[in-house]
């Protein structure tokens, strides 16, 4: 049986095409849930979308992100309907990176990729058109993903497994697509194969002498990760890490500052810069919501914290 059309959303203009009553009614809904959410780092806000999506009939929805990006995912889905919301921006501290790396020869190493945001944005002609590696070990996203690909001319490449330390298997568990994870699972859920970021090289997946941004959403398994990649980020490379507004330790930030040789940062709203972390603390300021995650950079490159240092300069220019 051929799946119904998906409804279209211009993200620019505000369209909305192909919706019937019901539908257009639960956009307004959740446009709405969205902006008062806003105000409290949308807590709540995944749980009631999840709700009202069961009364919506199976269907997707494709989001124009710009002239040459289109994401698809499932009519209703907590996590990425606040995209209708056009005053919402999802992650805007990588979007600033990824603008402003628009004409670097770089790829995108999309850890973690669900169902391919950041590849479908990264690829697309107003990002630079960069190749990109979408990386995504579930057996329930990764037909989302491929499907993003497809609707994107196939203009990433896809792998189907998790990150870590070295090459193995793992059991992926967990009740929502956006945070399955591998981390303290030894049986149970999904057996998925694994392997270290340094493989990437060894398979000839990336060359040894490239420049990358490494988005690394591993949920648990950052540290891991980041031991299984000591050859790709001694490279021209920035490892943009996700760390948990619930963890009050910042462990991941905590690990890169102490055991690696990477600078790290993270963007302070106050200055709208990236701000190189010397004292934890900072983010003790930062991390202001336990629910959601933020995202710190960390690099050994001259190229790219040169890069960094143009785009706060440019950043402060901007606020006097």
């Amino acid at each position: 049986m051929t799946p119904p059309a998906p409804i279209q959303f211009d993200r620019a203009s505000g369209a909305l095409e192909g919706a019937n009553l019901w539908e257009r009614t639960a956009a307004l809904a959740l446009v709405t849930g969205s902006k008062i959410s806003s105000h409290f780092s949308h807590r709540g806000y995944i749980s009631c979308a999840n709700l009202l999506r069961k009364t919506l009939p199976e269907r997707n929805i494709a989001i124009k992100l710009n002239a040459d990006a289109v994401f698809e995912f499932p009519y209703g889905d907590g996590y990425w309907s606040k995209l209708l919301n056009r005053s919402y921006n999802y992650e805007d501290e990588l979007e600033l990176l990824f603008r402003d790396s628009a004409g670097v020869d770089y790829t995108l190493i999309d850890c973690g990729a669900n169902y391919g945001y950041w590849s479908v944005l990264v690829s697309s002609r107003p990002f630079g058109s960069h190749k990109a590696i979408a990386i995504e070990p579930s057996s329930q996203n990764f037909p989302k993903l491929a499907n993003n690909a497809r609707v994107n001319n196939d203009r990433f490449e896809l792998m189907k497994c998790a990150i870590g330390s070295a090459r193995g298997t793992a059991h992926l568990t967990g009740t929502k697509h956006e945070a399955f994870s591998i981390a303290g699972s030894n049986s149970g859920g999904e057996e998925v194969p694994v392997i270290a970021l340094d493989n990437l090289i060894d398979d000839g997946k990336v060359p040894p002498n490239g420049k990358y941004l490494i988005k690394l959403d591993v949920e648990g398994v950052e540290i891991e990760a980041i031991k299984g990649g000591s050859r790709l980020l001694q490279t021209d490379s920035v490892l943009l890490c996700e760390e948990h507004g619930s963890d009050r330790e910042h462990t991941v930030s905590r690990y890169i500052l102490e055991k690696t040789p990477l600078t790290l940062m993270v963007y302070d709203p106050r200055s709208s810069q990236l701000e190189t972390v010397k004292e934890l603390s900072i983010l003790d300021r930062i991390k202001v919501s336990s629910h959601v995650g933020y995202n710190v950079f960390g690099t050994a490159s001259a190229f790219w914290q040169n890069r960094i240092n143009l785009l706060n300069a440019n950043a402060a220019r901007r606020m006097q």
